[in-house]
């Protein structure tokens, strides 16, 4: 049986930018109370999980500010407005790893912090690649990195693999490899 859902009452744009949309909304639980939610919303993420030819995967190790440390991860990107997850999947499986594909598949879908964005990543797996040179965008720069399943899994257990959407994507992906 389906949870009591909760009613929106009221929702406001407190800033946007490119990428996404903070948003203050004001809803009602069932029980009659009232509150206010504040969420990140975006209109969704395409990550990319490259098959070689010769089963290895594709990944690209970047910096991330945030965090000051280099982040070893699988493509993936915002999708923005007027394009779609398929747009997406391809564009940025060309700008961060050079590559086109031939071959997709769509493994499956997550939200990567259902508490704070209503965002859903629709995780890809792309094979018969061919090579294309990459197009970064000003504030990207990428290393590209080919690796095993079982390296990946070792990445992962160590923790020089840390990136949470990438984490995720493989755990949706990595039984269809």
């Amino acid at each position: 049986m389906p949870l009591p859902r909760w009613t929106r009452l009221a929702s406001d744009v407190v800033f946007k930018n490119p990428w996404w949309t903070y948003r203050r909304d004001t809803f009602r639980m069932p029980n009659g109370r009232e509150g206010e939610y504040h969420l990140v919303h975006t209109n969704g993420a395409s990550l990319i999980i490259p098959v070689r030819p010769d089963g290895k995967i594709v990944l690209v190790n970047q910096y991330r500010f945030l965090c000051d440390r280099d982040s070893l991860e699988f493509p993936c990107g915002g999708v923005k407005d007027g394009h779609t997850y398929d747009d997406t999947a391809r564009m940025e499986l060309e700008e961060e790893a050079g590559f086109v594909a031939r071959s997709w598949m769509i493994a499956g879908e997550f939200n990567p912090y259902n508490g704070v964005t209503d965002e859903i990543c629709r995780v890809y797996i792309a094979r018969d690649l061919r090579s294309v040179p990459p197009k970064p965008d000003a504030t990207e720069e990428f290393e590209i990195v080919a690796l095993s399943p079982d390296e990946i899994e070792a990445k992962i257990v160590s923790g020089v693999m840390w990136d949470g959407m990438s984490i995720a994507g493989w755990c949706v992906a990595k039984n269809y490899l």
